[in-house]
């Protein structure tokens, strides 16, 4: 049975219409655009795209709010964030895992990204032993899935050292470790769970970095699945620059295009700390640049090169990294603002022919579908019904057309202004809120009131 939702504006693949039904197969895929159509009474005032947030890693969620004092350092900094962040990992189990996923899925759909790319790399039990099942915390993110609604890639991380110099693993990276046979059962094994979802569901590789992986088993997890998305995180932090340089002999970015078969399948995540030439260089590939904005300024990695890397046709897309905040509104106006801000100018991103909020916001469509692997990305006959409807009677929104409205959702924006939201045909928000809030709320108040309970 098909759906047809009437839009008043939609943003299609060829540009705004206006009065066009949209049909969407039980299959979850748009089989249908018709434009100057009569309303209907699924009616929703504009129809945009809903991109892929395409850096997660869930469990973090549970974090938010926690890390933000200097404690005995003069200065505070990525990693001692991180130690942070590896003494509140070791009490996370898989039920707890499960609630804060379920949550994190929620509020993307809720500020209107239709599918989480989850990067996942806590994959064993307290002190590093595997569970009976490898992929049970896997598992739990797919099952988190199967109650949110959420398009779903999955990313099983392979991090097997604790830096370069190949040492071993410390002991708040002991639940990520794997050596490359086992990171290879993980994989099948969370394909196989996987394989429970509807078919928009994908999953890929995601050597976590040149710090965590040799250079030879970086293309070993890159050929596990020949056709599936490659994610990385790379050049994010300067003291990562300097220990790949002197490991390696070149800086990240450099030693990726001269020893790595770089193209659309892959998503380098940050790519914060990189000279103009890698920037040109990497962007000529067709990798996906995978920004997480507002976690890079919360770590103070840097700002990425966006100006220079969008003049050279390079993709992006978006990501909410540690979850603090799950805001695609924000998310788009960190990016434009830090531009901003570093070279003093305005409209950094805009060109002679798009606004600043309708060139990133196509952008991050874009090049959200390739670092998902999905077949999104786009309102065009075919590609699966991921889509957004905002609220026009918003105080913002009102009145507004075409590309204002995505300027306007950019830079006044928050998820108030997300009215409902498919994902492959799924219709998970309703008037501004996931058909399960209630339940996944109360789900995670649980997980956090022990996870929080530090006596």
């Amino acid at each position: 049975m098909t759906t047809t939702i009437w839009a008043d504006q939609i943003l299609t693949a060829e540009g705004w219409r206006h009065h066009v039904n949209i049909d969407i197969a039980d299959d979850g895929r748009i089989n249908g655009i018709r434009p100057g159509a009569p309303e209907n009474n699924n009616r929703v005032s504009v129809l945009l795209p809903a991109p892929a947030n395409s850096h997660s890693h869930a469990f973090q969620r549970a974090m938010a709010g926690l890390t933000e004092r200097r404690g005995k350092n003069s200065t505070d900094s990525f990693w001692t964030w991180r130690n942070l962040m590896y003494q509140f990992l070791d009490r996370i189990n898989p039920d707890q895992l499960q609630s804060i996923a379920a949550l994190v899925q929620l509020e993307m759909l809720e500020a209107g990204f239709a599918t989480n790319v989850e990067f996942h790399y806590l994959h064993h039990q307290i002190g590093g032993a595997p569970y009976n099942r490898i992929s049970e915390m896997a598992d739990r993110i797919i099952a988190a899935a199967a109650h949110s609604g959420i398009g779903l890639t999955l990313l099983p991380v392979q991090y097997q050292y604790g830096g370069c110099d190949q040492r071993p693993l410390n002991r708040g990276q002991l639940r990520f470790g794997n050596d490359p046979e086992r990171y290879a059962n993980l994989v099948t094994t969370a394909r196989e769970t996987l394989a429970e979802l509807p078919a928009d569901s994908t999953i890929g590789v995601a050597p976590h970095s040149l710090r965590a992986v040799s250079p030879d088993q970086l293309v070993q997890t890159a050929a596990l699945l020949p056709d599936s998305p490659i994610h990385i995180h790379i050049a994010e932090q300067i003291a990562e620059v300097e220990e790949v340089k002197e490991a390696l002999g070149a800086r990240p970015v450099e030693w990726a295009l001269a020893n790595l078969d770089l193209n659309k399948r892959w998503c380098m995540i940050h790519a914060t700390q990189m000279l103009p030439h890698e920037t040109t260089g990497l962007a000529s590939t067709g990798v996906v640049a995978g920004l997480c904005p507002i976690t890079e300024a919360s770590l103070g990695d840097g700002i990425f090169d966006g100006v220079r890397w969008m003049n050279s046709q390079g993709k992006i897309s978006i990501g909410s990294d540690s979850n603090i905040i799950i805001s695609l509104a924000e998310e788009m106006r960190v990016l434009d603002t830090t531009q901003r801000l570093r070279d003093k100018t305005r409209a950094a991103l805009a060109t002679d022919n798009h606004s600043t909020g309708r060139r990133i916001f196509s952008s991050i469509c874009e090049g959200g579908a390739l670092a998902a692997g999905r077949g999104s990305g786009q309102i065009a006959v075919g590609q699966w019904a991921d889509l957004v409807a905002l609220d026009m009677q918003h105080r913002n929104l009102f009145g507004l057309r075409e590309d204002t409205i995505l300027d306007a959702f950019a830079f006044t924006g928050d998820s108030s202004m997300v009215q409902d939201v498919w994902s492959a045909g799924r219709h998970m928000v309703r008037g501004g809120q996931h058909i399960h809030r209630d339940e996944i709320i109360a789900s995670y108040k649980k997980a956090v009131s022990e996870l929080r309970d530090f006596s």
